[in-house]
This record gives C-alpha cells, structure tokens and sequence, in this order.
C-alpha cells in the first residue's frame, strides 16, 4: 500500500484568526491601530472615520505576509519573555538593543507590501511612538515588545498607505480621470 503524503497546506483563516488572536492576547486592539492610522491620515481626509481606519486595518491583516510577519515577531518577543534564546540574541531583544534592527527589518516586509508612503507614514510613527507604540515601548511595564511596537506601527502605516491611494483613486474618479488600477487590496 503506496500512500502519498497530501501536501502541506495551511488554512489561511485559522492563520487569519490566530494572527487577530496574538495581537489581542499581547493587549493590542484594532482601534488602538486605527487610532494611528488617523493620526497619520487625518490631515489630509479631515472626513475620514474610525471605521474607515478600522476597516482599512483590517484589511492589512488579511495579508498573508503581514500575518507571517507578526506571528514570528510576537513568537519571538515571546521566547525572549521566557529567556529561550540563544545569547547574545536574547539580551538584544530583551533590552531592544539599539544596534539590532531586525525588528525594524521584520516591520519593513509589512509595509514593503502598500509602497514608498507605508515606509515615510512607518518612520514617522516609529519616531513619535504615539498611542499604543508607546505603551509597547515602554519597558518598564514588563512584557517585552520589541517586535511588537515596529509591527503594530507597521500596520498602521500600512494601513494609511492604503487610504491614500484609494483616497487618490475615488478624487480620479470624481474628476472624471482615468486612473490607474487599484492593487493596494
């Protein structure tokens, strides 16, 4: 009896789910992300809504390599939380050393994926640390985040990116322009 192997597939929903479950368990919530996201687009759409920012968060995650990216940055703060890494890895991202980027590293395959503003909208957050980043940023508070603050801000800006180009497509459409297609899912 010659039984074949089926090939390795993972349901994306249950990576879906377990990716919103993470970010919930480690005291992060969608409208904390969307609070950035307003905070970075507002200005420019005073009409914007908490539910368009929401939305537009939510869409962000639906991204397999945005869910890739933050289930291996919270695995990691993770394991640096239990002192489960190799050292001198686990004093970097236990202390968030200043020299070690690949936090950032990991944030940039998120915006990476909406284009050139994600990344200006990403360095603007990352700097300021408004609102949830800088509670994550905070170290004094016990868990670590080193991961999380850069994913967290990440999907905020990505999450910005992807209004300004719908905003830029709907003010096309308006006028009557054409306009090119939209790939910012």
């Amino acid at each position: 009896m010659d039984k074949k192997k089926a090939p390795y597939s993972l349901n994306s929903k249950k990576v879906a789910d377990a990716t919103r479950e993470w970010l919930h368990k480690r005291g992060v919530s969608m409208t904390e992300i969307a609070e950035l996201v307003m905070l970075l687009q507002q200005k420019y759409y005073p009409n914007l809504t908490m539910e368009e920012c929401i939305e537009n968060v939510d869409k962000v995650l639906m991204k397999r390599e945005v869910q890739n990216a933050v289930l291996t940055g919270i695995q990691l703060d993770i394991l640096a939380e239990q002192g489960a890494l190799l050292p001198p890895l686990q004093d970097m991202i236990e202390h968030d050393e200043g020299l070690y980027g690949v936090d950032e590293i990991l944030a940039f395959s998120i915006v990476n994926v909406y284009g050139s503003i994600g990344f200006t909208n990403y360095g603007y957050v990352d700097k300021l640390k408004p609102g949830v980043l800088e509670r994550l940023n905070d170290k004094s508070l016990g868990p670590i985040h080193t991961f999380l603050d850069d994913i967290v801000g990440a999907i905020a800006a990505s999450a910005s990116s992807r209004i300004a180009h719908r905003k830029q497509a709907e003010r096309e459409q308006e006028l009557g322009e054409e306009s090119a297609p939209n790939t910012t899912r």
